[in-house]
């Protein structure tokens, strides 16, 4: 079985999770794009959803789905989306896809995180997937010297802009041993908006698609 049909298990298994007239929040990138289509074909009728970028909003909008801004819910019961690595203590990575702000946003105000992966990114240690940051354009040369510090190697991802209009750093070649501490450290650098560790709020449940179904953690 290939990557993208593991990712079709995880985004059907979601759907349990669901609850009719619910406001949903939802995340960014393919896993998450493979849970709209199925909420779309078949899942329950939710009141509303709360996007993470533009690229989501658009897609639920094409799936009929009504949008409203986070500052207009007083409870978000539930965020859903994918990741580039995940551990079995529900540490991530995310910003793969350039939405880390507005998926740590969303995520940090529902009361449940259910994060959809295939097995390829299950992994013992993060790092494997370089870091992503999102800088202020007139930071972005101090803060890749500051984050060379770490251990790694900053590289400017060239020629995208984030919805927000910052720019990303990529942080290649970490071994992150202690996901917590690092997001903490990182986020005290000067012209940081964003780190793409989810630690100190990680998800609350992972949905793993694998070749013999849908493992829960």
């Amino acid at each position: 079985m290939n990557s993208a049909e593991k990712k079709q298990r995880a985004a059907t298994a979601a759907l349990a999770y669901l609850q009719s007239d619910m406001v949903l929040g939802i995340g960014t990138g393919t896993t998450v794009n493979c849970f709209i289509d199925a909420l779309r074909s078949g899942g329950p009728r939710i009141r509303a959803a709360v996007s993470s970028s533009r690229g989501t909003s658009a897609r639920l909008r094409a799936a009929g789905i009504e949008l409203v801004d986070l500052n207009e819910v007083q409870t978000l019961s539930l965020y859903v989306d994918g990741a580039d690595e995940a551990t079995r203590r529900r540490h991530l990575i995310k910003g793969g896809g350039g939405a880390l702000t507005g998926e740590k946003i969303v995520a940090e105000a529902a009361r449940e995180f259910l994060c959809i992966i295939d097995d390829t990114k299950l992994v013992e240690t993060l790092g494997r997937f370089a870091l992503p940051i999102e800088v202020i354009p007139m930071a972005r040369n101090s803060v890749a010297r500051r984050l060379a510090q770490f251990g790694g190697r900053p590289v400017w991802r060239q020629g995208e802009i984030t919805d927000s209009g910052n720019h990303i750093i990529d942080v290649h070649g970490l071994s992150i041993t202690d996901p917590p501490a690092l997001e903490s450290d990182l986020n005290q650098i000067p012209g940081v908006v964003t780190v793409g560790l989810f630690a100190h709020r990680p998800a609350d449940v992972l949905l793993v698609g694998t070749d013999s179904g849908v493992v829960e953690i």
